[in-house]
């Protein structure tokens, strides 16, 4: 089989491109940008801009994997409450923070995803129009207005799946070669936003950001 090297992929498991993220098991391996870890550190910026935070929206599409619980053992100890809304088309996004709006949800977490990449403007317009502090999984999404953006640094994730064409050109096997997670990031804030919806940035959240956005 062609051996094929993914840059960026949520969830190359759930999606069954491989066995195990240490060992692909096939044709197939590369870089992945989906872990706990990722997720924890954006609700845990958005309980450090938006005072008193107690009730989360997810927005992202429905997975192959059911990645509640996950998310739920990480909001659980921080004191919030989460609740996960699929979207599947660009309707799905209006009623989703129309729904944000009226139970008082205090922010929104808008997971990476072709879906929320492919309508990111409409996104970003509607969490303004509705006021509400929303963080993303891609700079992209602060260059478009909005709030703030925490994920992996996308042209290094590039320049990694490079070393592994190279290696299996020199003959490694995809089977063998564990798939990475990313190790760099980019934490990026729009204050112009911020301003827009009524939020004061924290000084001690701006001094971390690597771009902030005036």
């Amino acid at each position: 089989m062609i051996p094929i090297v993914m840059t960026v992929s949520n969830d190359p498991v759930g999606a069954g491109y491989i066995v195990s993220l240490a060992r692909p098991g096939g044709n197939i391996t590369g870089l992945s940008n989906l872990s706990s870890d990722l997720f924890g550190k954006r609700l845990e910026l958005l309980q450090e801009v938006v005072p008193k935070l107690s009730r989360v929206v997810v927005l992202g599409p429905r997975r192959q994997r059911d990645w509640s619980e996950m998310m739920e053992s990480v909001a659980t100890p921080m004191g919030i409450k989460l609740r996960t809304l699929n979207v599947q088309d660009s309707t799905d996004f209006a009623e989703a923070f129309d729904m944000a709006t009226r139970e008082r949800i205090g922010g929104i977490i808008v997971l990476p995803a072709p879906i929320t990449n492919t309508y990111r403007k409409q996104v970003v317009a509607l969490a303004a129009k509705s006021r509400l502090p929303a963080i993303y999984g891609l700079r992209e999404n602060v260059d478009a207005g909005g709030l703030i953006a925490y994920g992996p640094n996308i042209p290094e994730m590039h320049r990694r799946a490079a070393v592994y064409v190279d290696k299996i050109l020199k003959g490694a096997k995809p089977a063998e070669l564990p798939v990475e997670q990313p190790t760099k990031f980019d934490f990026v804030i729009n204050l112009k936003t911020a301003k827009q919806i009524g939020l004061t940035i924290p000084p001690n959240v701006l001094a971390r950001a690597d771009r902030v956005i005036k």
